[in-house]
């Protein structure tokens, strides 16, 4: 039994792999409509998900199984005071693998390591969000057709933005990735990223302000929404949340093969315009998350459609 707490979970080739089962399940879906048929997936989400919630949700059922959990901590146990080593210990006898979001960091990591069944992280405060990083990286693959030879523009929250993190983490697996970085200096990418992961592995980036300056330089721009939930004052957040939108004048200095991704969900940091340009690919990065997260949870189950 194998829990994905952080990307690092995850080889290249077992991401890989994700990515092939991934692709055949969006190809054949009706193949793998009974494959959990009997299994439960519990969803403990300790913090508010529309996303990723469902979409973990739907995963399961398009495998024929089903789901029980809840969606935010006011309607758990929590609010009783019971800890999480606790909720999993009783969740591990209702269901067969667990989706957990939750606002502290490490939390998932300590209910894997008191889970009988497999732990799957989705989202620990500003830490990790191992399935939107699969999510991210089969966006690209299935689009673009690979994961080197990228110049990868990441704009808006890069200190704060977890999603972020753990896509830089991935994305340095692959050869000749070059790496821009967008930000008010405020908000920029923490120094352990920039001196341990970066610096030391000799991965060429750049740290910029201007975002219409290195647009036509990018293969990839992710863009980021300005989080309110992780600022310690009103102040910070509203003088920051508009520092960069982007519009249709933006998106016509761009190469016409760049995509554009984001997390979601959106505020105000991409115009509704922007919706309707080809290169705008979020709302099928939400599709190809609910396929790469089938194709994770028959791996953590150890199911094989033949």
């Amino acid at each position: 039994m194998k829990s994905v707490i952080s990307p690092l979970d995850l080889s290249v080739e077992e991401i890989n792999e994700l990515m092939e089962l991934g692709s055949e399940i969006k190809a054949r879906p009706e193949k793998y409509s009974h494959a959990c048929d009997g299994k439960i997936l519990a969803t403990l989400f300790y913090e508010p998900s529309t996303r990723t919630r469902l979409s973990f949700e739907a995963a399961m059922l398009h495998l024929g199984g089903k789901t029980l959990g809840f969606a935010t901590a006011d309607s758990s146990s929590a609010t009783k005071g019971e800890t999480v080593a606790d909720t999993i210990k009783v969740i591990s006898k209702f269901a067969d693998i667990c989706a957990m979001r939750h606002p502290k960091e490490g939390a998932p990591q300590v209910a894997a390591a008191n889970s009988t069944i497999p732990v799957i992280n989705a989202g620990d405060g500003g830490h990790h969000h191992p399935t939107q990083t699969l999510t991210d990286l089969f966006t690209i693959k299935s689009l673009k057709g690979r994961l080197d030879n990228l110049v990868v523009g990441f704009c808006g929250d890069l200190k704060f933005g977890r999603t972020v993190h753990s896509l830089i983490r991935a994305l340095i697996n692959y050869p000749n990735v070059r790496f821009i970085f967008i930000s008010p200096k405020e908000l920029r990418i923490p120094d352990y990223i920039r001196n341990d992961w970066l610096l030391r592995n000799d991965i060429p980036f750049e740290e910029v302000t201007k975002l219409e300056e290195i647009l036509p330089t990018l293969d990839i721009l992710y863009m980021t929404r300005v989080q309110r939930e992780r600022f310690f004052n009103e102040e910070d957040y509203v003088r920051l949340k508009d520092f960069y939108i982007l519009d249709k004048k933006k998106m016509d200095l761009a190469r016409e093969d760049m995509l554009v991704l984001h997390p979601l969900p959106r505020v105000n940091e991409i115009s509704v315009e922007v919706d309707k340009d080809p290169r705008a690919v979020y709302f099928e990065q939400v599709e190809y998350g609910m396929y790469i997260r089938m194709a994770l949870i028959l791996k953590l189950l150890e199911i094989n459609v033949e």
